[in-house]
Parts: C-alpha cells; structure tokens; sequence
C-alpha cells in the first residue's frame, strides 16, 4: 500500500491535473486480473506495463524496474476501465431542473459537466457517451478533457438530440417566447430538415448522432411514449448519419418507434420499454445493441411514485406507466440473444452512481461477468473501439480499475471501486 500511495502521489502531482501520460513507465501489479472480460478469464500475479498512455505489455509476477513508477494493486482485482454507453454529464435531475434550463448559460453547463466528470471517473467510468446535451456545453467539456484542463472520462459526445417539433428533445412547458429561444437547430421536420439537421449535428462536432425516435418519460409534454418520426425522417437520418460516418442510436419507448428505425439501419436503441419478438429480430438482423439505462427507470419511477415527487403532471404518467416495465424489457432481450451495452442514463440519475445499473442488469437475469463484459468489451465494440478500448492488451489505452473484493460473485463490489488508472495517469 504504501508503494501504491508513493507511486500514485508521484503521478497525481506531476501530471493528473493535466490528465498527461508519462515518459516513465508505470508497473501496476495485479493480484487478480480480468484483462480481457471476452473470455472471463481471471488471471493471479500479473504485471501491467504501461507506457505513453498504454498497455505495453502484461507480463507475469509483480514486476519492476529503475526509474518506473509502481501502482501496489497485489491485494485488488484489476479489470479495464467501464464504458457508460448513455450519459448526460452537464446536468442532473431534481427539484430545479426546469428552472435550471433557462437560469444555465452554456458556460455554466459546461463548468458543472466538469463537475460530474471527474466524478463519474472516479466511480471507475473511464470512457462514456454523452448523448443529449447543449451542443457548446459538452463539445467543450469534451475537448477540455482532452487537453487535460479536466479531469473526466474519454468522452463521445451528440450534442444536441435531433428530434420533431413539438417531441422529446424538443423544448416543452414554457412560454412560446420562451421555447423558441431555447429550441436547438437539431429540431426538424420532414425528410430533407432531418437531413440537414443531422448534418448540421456532425458539423457541430458530434461524435455519434442521438435522436428521439419516440415520446420521452421527462419531457414536458403529454404525447405518450410512441413513435413520433416519420419512417421517411428515420430513414433520411440514418442515410444522412452513416454517409458523413457517424452511427445513429435512438431514444425510443414505443415499440412502432423502435421497429421503425431499426427497419430504417439504425444502429442501437437506448431504453427500449416495449420492445417485441419482431424487435430482437431485428436487433440480430442489424448486428445492433440495446441499451437498457435500467437506472433511468427505476429513479423515475421512485420518484413518481415518492412523497417528493418533483415531476410534472405528464412527467408522472409517463414514469409511473414506463419505469416498471424496463427490467422486464431487459430479461427478454437478454433472454432473446439481443446484444447488451452498459449505459445509464445517468443525470436522470446521480452521478457517480453509474455502477448501480450492473445490481440491476443481474437482476434482470445476466451474469456478473456477462454484466460486465455489457460495460466493457461490448461497449467498446458498440461504438467499434474495440482496437482501443474494452480490455487491456498491449496497444490498447491503459484505462483500468481496482476493487477489493471479487465482482464475478458480487457484482455490487464494482459500486466500490478503490483506484482508477486513465491513460496511464493514477487519479484514484
């Protein structure tokens, strides 16, 4: 322990700030090692040699050498660093929520994005997925994270969600005067204004493109959880999307809206409520990932269902209809052969509670190391960084976490995580 602290005071002091790799080389000794979760083979007294932000080699027993910095991790399990498929970093649910929407400069999000950052990294969450955000907010918090004046995860940024007029993802409960201010350019209707939003989304900066293919528990509005695109505004995205390379992922509840744009190419599906036979038909068909955001679901319906409920009057319906049904959702699926990918939602829910979504994945009746296997190589694959990121060989980024206890039995102990590595640099 006291190597651990050394090493680590070492790192944290000369570089974490900056979020940098080293020159030096760093050797994390790993009393259990998950190194890659494809295979769930767990390996006993093994090196990781990191060098310039990434994995150089692993080799076997606790290895060291002059002028290298060591990271003690012999009484830990040590597995590559989880991947948050959904997340939303420049904010939070609660009793100030819609006030916030037009009390917040852009400014002001990204400095509170900064905020959950650093604390979803230091729950062990090492790349995620921002898929909804105020497109300056999180582009800059993005690349502020990149130079190191942040201390955060990798992320994958949409930026605005490209939605209909009047739908989830569009502003609602306001004023007029109010809402068309606040609307993003990502809004459109009919095939060529979808077109020209999602290009306009990839000029912006984003990553990946996020639509709301159906109704949405948390917006304002009571226009139920169905299908809201038309299949001609589905298809005019996806084309859109994959022609400039950008994958497109759905927000979708309603099973007219998922069938529909997994029938249009798209290529994953964020909640999924009411997914059918004919949906995992097409998830397969497609080679397509779900992602459950089990958290999302269970908070909502907490908070519906609670003495404090802070929702609005179409808000609560939709939770109290929607949120008890996605642990059923993801049992199907699951049962069904659809491919899995961890991610939360989180800011519906807390951040840095990130991990809580794998207690809820086996429940809905994965395995602890198929849980985990949603939060790391699919994931990696899910957003085709699998030559990057999702498990720790030699070439791939040195992302990895520790935890005391075994998370193939106990998968809660993924909810305790004790050192978090990212690029190389210690920053717990």
């Amino acid at each position: 322990m006291k190597r651990l602290l050394a090493g680590a005071c070492v790192l944290a002091l000369t570089g974490a700030l900056g979020g940098v790799a080293y020159a030096e080389t760093v050797f994390v000794q790993a009393g259990r090692l998950l190194a890659d979760p494809a295979t769930g083979k767990v390996e006993t007294a093994k090196t990781l040699v990191l060098e310039n932000g990434k994995v150089a080699r692993v080799v076997d027993g606790y290895v060291a050498e002059p002028g290298g910095n060591v990271v003690d991790l012999k009484d830990g399990f040590v597995l590559p660093g989880l991947i948050d498929s959904h997340v939303h970093l420049t904010g939070q649910q609660g009793p100030t929520s819609r006030l916030d929407e037009v009390t917040q400069s852009s400014a002001d999000q990204a400095m509170i994005g900064a905020g959950y950052a650093r604390k979803t990294l230091m729950a062990g969450f090492t790349t995620v997925a921002d898929l909804g955000a105020e497109n300056q907010a999180i582009f800059a918090l993005r690349e502020g994270i990149k130079r190191g004046d942040v201390i955060g995860p990798r992320v994958l940024a949409a930026g605005s969600a490209v939605s209909i007029h009047g739908g989830h993802g569009d502003v609602n409960g306001f004023s007029d005067e109010v809402m068309h201010v606040l609307r993003p350019t990502s809004v459109c209707s009919g095939a060529d204004d979808c077109r020209r939003a999602t290009r306009e989304q990839v000029w912006h900066g984003a990553d990946i493109i996020k639509i709301t293919a159906t109704g949405g528990v948390l917006s304002n509005t009571a226009a139920g959880l169905s299908q809201q695109f038309s299949d001609d505004e589905l298809k005019a995205i996806v084309d859109a999307a994959h022609k400039m390379g950008r994958k497109v992922t759905a927000h979708a509840h309603g099973v007219d809206g998922i069938n529909s744009f997994l029938r249009a190419g798209g290529d994953s599906i964020e909640h999924g409520t009411y997914l059918d036979a004919e949906s995992m038909a097409l998830f397969k068909k497609n080679g397509g990932y779900l992602i459950p955001t089990l958290m999302a679901g269970d908070f909502v319906y907490r908070i519906a269902s609670g003495p404090n409920n802070f929702l609005t009057p179409a808000q609560t319906a939709k939770a109290l209809d929607a949120g008890p049904k996605m642990l059923a959702m993801a049992r199907r699926a699951h049962e069904g052969g659809v491919k899995i990918a961890f991610g939360t939602d989180t800011g519906v829910s807390a951040h840095g509670d990130n991990a809580g979504e794998f207690a809820l994945l086996v429940k809905a009746g994965l395995t602890p190391l198929e849980a985990i296997q949603a939060a790391t190589v699919n994931a990696a694959d899910h957003f085709s960084l699998s030559n990057e990121i999702g498990s720790l060989a030699p070439g791939k980024a040195a992302d990895l976490i520790a935890v005391k206890g075994d998370p193939l039995k106990d998968v809660t102990e993924l909810q305790r995580v004790t050192s978090v590595i990212k690029g190389g640099v210690v920053y717990k």
